[in-house]
């Protein structure tokens, strides 16, 4: 050090040499230098959290200082005037110690306070939202500048220990329970200095339709008005329709006439295709009044409410609810259930009602049916209501997907006298006429095996001790067959028939006496005589049944029979087809068929036809109409690829608005032209289906 110092002056006196003109030999100015004096440092801290600090010293009179870093580090550094030092710190507060020298070896020195703390993550961006699969799950990923790691609390926990992550990576929770929780997101850089995100976190189960009350997680908090009081309990009545755990319960207490309650539903209510409400009752008596509204959560001035009376006591009955008028521009995400609307309640059991499954369908359905039951109308509610474990659903003939009929599995734990009642607890509309000469109904039946025992039971609804019962045997497996049950030969040890009794209920009984086993029977056809039920017009169109008459109405030089199939060959032997001759008259002539019942458009929107043409390039338009007003139609048109030979045609029918009804079918060929009656106007067509 002192060889510096030396070496540094001689070279001061040098320069001062070389400068002056005159007093060469003067050095007195060197021994009355005064020392340096003013000193000071500048710190410069890198913004990387790095802990790189520049250290600038400054004063007068120095040629040169020498800077101590205050870390535990005993040595100097040396810093010329104009200089600087560069160091790296931990993160903490240090004593930096400046001495400045001069040209004669006077010091000064000067200790500054120097805090190195490292800059806390700036931009901190956290995403935390509930997964849209899981309810009860929140996903969280962060990012930030000069951070280092990310540290997450759900804040369901006490003294809860975070999660560490980093960027790019996705931390998942799931909740235990709904509820709300603040989530906290910790970014941490190099050192102490943190940035911090909090946010609230929801977790809800919302409530969506249909309500069955069966969710050990949704919360049904209704909100309840003027007496009404509706909450969820165990299913006190399970039996009949409802064998389900849970129920609501509304106890209507004094209060107002319109006493009530209202559930949130946590989305609005979709009406565009299902306008039917459904809810099962159970009340104390018959002709109680139940009205079920929808509203809008922010103006309940937007409504839409229809009232039905219970027609059964102390039963489970389904009620329906017609909301085809319903305004669907409007949003809805209130249900509001009022009992006996306009009558003041009492709180007691006369009051109390039952309720569950709050659901929608696309029809509106009879309360009772009659024979014969084909599962084939869209206007009638083919409910069924099995017992001893049975379960029965709407399916699709496993031979034909076009025709409607019932499944029933007879599962494992089935009893072995498990049945199912066809239709409602109420029975037929109308009685099943037996006579003395007319005793025998018949079913098909689509068994697993053959065999099996197919007990065929009749009742009155109201005694069922009046009872009468048949029983059939499956003689084949895996294909149908009409089985006959006639109740004037019944089963040993039941009751003979009685012509006085009104028999206006029926149940079947698959694989009677045997425990349930997991066999599944379809049926169809359920109808009063031997044969099977009475052939109804419908879709698909294939003009073979001898029952039906395919009363074609022509219109404008169209005209259309039914004949023996000239041409059966290709894609279609069958025996009977339609024949359109388009004779002299208007371009548009042609000719339509009145079906009994609305086509059924909700889920099937192809319709197809087997066409046998003159030549190709033949326009052929087919068209659907409504009963009563040709205006509410829907209409398509392709053209024949094929001459005298069969092809089938594609109609799309995906943008009819299926909310319309429609129950004539239009044949136009060769819309445009007038036709001639000629062999090159005349066309076959066949096997018109919906697809």
């Amino acid at each position: 050090m002192n060889a510096l110092k030396y070496f540094v002056a001689a070279s001061f006196l040098l320069a001062i040499v070389s400068c002056t003109k005159t007093n060469f030999g003067e050095t007195s100015f060197v021994n009355s230098a005064t020392a340096p004096n003013k000193l000071a440092a500048l710190f410069n801290i890198t913004q990387d959290n790095t802990g790189n600090v520049t250290i600038t010293p400054n004063g007068e009179g120095a040629s040169y200082y020498a800077i101590y870093y205050g870390d535990g580090n005993v040595d100097s550094v040396t810093v010329l005037p104009g200089k600087n030092t560069q160091h790296k710190y931990a993160e903490g507060v240090y004593n930096v110690k400046i001495v400045a020298h001069n040209i004669t070896g006077k010091t000064a020195e000067v200790s500054q306070s120097l805090t190195v703390s490292f800059k806390a993550p700036e931009n901190l961006n956290v995403t935390a939202a509930v997964d849209a699969a899981n309810n009860y799950k929140v996903n969280v990923s962060a990012k930030a500048n000069f951070e280092t790691l990310f540290k997450v609390y759900f804040g369901d926990a006490a003294n809860e220990v975070p999660i560490s992550f980093l960027e790019g990576e996705t931390i998942s929770h799931t909740y235990a329970a709904v509820g709300t929780y603040t989530l906290k997101v910790v970014a941490l850089s190099g050192g102490a200095a943190v940035t911090e995100f909090t946010k609230t976190i929801t977790i809800v189960d919302p409530v969506l339709l249909p309500v069955t009350f069966e969710s050990p997680t949704v919360v049904y908090a209704f909100n309840n008005f003027d007496g009404g009081n509706a909450s969820v309990i165990n299913n006190p009545q399970i039996n009949g329709l409802n064998t389900s755990a849970k129920v609501g319960k509304m106890v209507k207490s004094p209060g107002q006439p319109w006493g009530g309650a209202v559930l949130t539903l946590g989305q609005p209510i979709d009406f565009s295709t299902n306008k039917v409400f459904r809810m099962k009752v159970f009340s104390p008596r018959i002709g109680a009044k139940v009205l079920l509204k929808v509203e809008n959560a922010a103006n309940t001035a937007l409504n839409f409410e229809k009232e039905v009376a219970t027609t059964v006591a102390n039963s489970w009955e389904d009620l329906a609810f017609d909301y085809n008028a319903v305004v669907t521009t409007n949003t809805y995400e209130h249900i509001v259930l009022i009992f006996d609307n306009g009558t003041q309640g009492d709180g007691s059991a006369n009051f109390t009602f039952l309720f569950d499954d709050i659901r929608q369908t696309n029809s509106m359905p009879n309360t009772q049916i009659n024979l014969p039951v084909t599962f084939d109308d869209p206007k009638l509610n083919y409910a069924v209501t099995d017992f001893g474990n049975n379960v029965s659903v709407d399916a699709v003939d496993p031979t034909n997907e076009a025709n409607k009929v019932k499944k029933t599995t007879k599962p494992n734990g089935a009893q072995t006298w498990a049945g199912t009642t066809i239709g409602t607890p109420l029975g037929f509309a109308s009685a099943i006429p037996v006579t003395a000469t007319a005793t025998k109904m018949s079913m098909r039946i689509y068994s697993p095996a053959a065999g099996l025992t197919i007990k065929l039971k009749i009742e009155n609804h109201v005694d069922g001790a009046k009872s009468v019962e048949s029983d059939a045997v499956t003689t084949v497996a895996n294909t149908w067959e009409t089985l006959v049950f006639d109740f004037a030969n019944n089963s040993a040890g039941t009751p003979a028939i009685n012509f006085s009794t009104v028999y206006d209920k029926a149940s079947v009984f698959f694989d009677f006496n045997v425990a349930g086993s997991g066999k599944v029977f379809y049926w169809d056809d359920v109808a009063f005589g031997t044969g099977a039920a009475a052939d109804v017009l419908a879709l698909p169109l294939s003009f073979e049944s001898t029952t039906l008459t395919y009363a074609f109405t022509d219109f404008n030089g169209g005209n259309v029979t039914i004949i023996n199939n000239p041409q059966s060959t290709g894609i279609n032997t069958s025996a009977k087809v339609g024949k359109m001759v388009k004779n002299a008259g208007e371009v548009y002539g042609g000719s339509y068929l009145t079906l009994p019942n609305p086509i059924d458009f909700s889920t099937k929107k192809i319709v197809k036809m087997k066409v046998y043409s003159p030549r190709v390039g033949a326009k052929v338009l087919l068209k659907v109409e409504n009963l009563n007003s040709g205006a509410i139609g829907y209409e398509q048109s392709t053209v024949t690829t094929l001459a005298n030979q069969w092809e089938e045609l594609t109609f799309d029918y995906s943008a009819i608005d299926a909310t319309k009804s429609y129950q004539k079918i239009v044949l136009i060929f060769e819309l445009g032209t007038v036709g001639d009656g000629s062999a090159n106007f005349t066309f076959l067509f066949d096997d018109i289906s919906l697809n």
